[in-house]
């Protein structure tokens, strides 16, 4: 049977060692490099916000940054594009509700 390949096998890269982030309280595995939205896509979490109309969840679509549909809250920050922000040890993920700010009242 073949080998499962992995883009880094495929490249040759070397990360260095994981480290760890949260996502709404649950630790998440992360390598040096990794988006959080790829590292929170590693680990089968698709979704990480909801919709300001219906409530719906979304995630990483166009994954450069185009589309804002990955705004999460990291480390207590809304709206921050998850698949542009590099995860670093002990950052805290959490699902953002709507528009970021219902703490405001608005």
């Amino acid at each position: 049977m073949a080998r499962a390949r992995t883009p880094a096998d495929l490249v040759g890269a070397q990360p260095g060692p994981p480290f760890e982030i949260t996502f709404d309280g649950r630790p998440v595995s992360a390598l040096p490099g990794q988006s959080v939205a790829a590292a929170l896509w590693a680990a089968d979490i698709l979704a990480w916000r909801t919709t300001r109309v219906g409530g719906r969840p979304r995630g990483a679509f166009c994954g450069i940054g185009q589309c804002y549909d990955c705004l999460a809250t990291i480390n207590g920050s809304p709206n921050r594009r998850a698949c542009l922000v590099p995860a670093r040890p002990g950052d805290a993920i959490t699902t953002q509700e709507g528009h970021g700010h219902g703490h405001l009242g608005v």
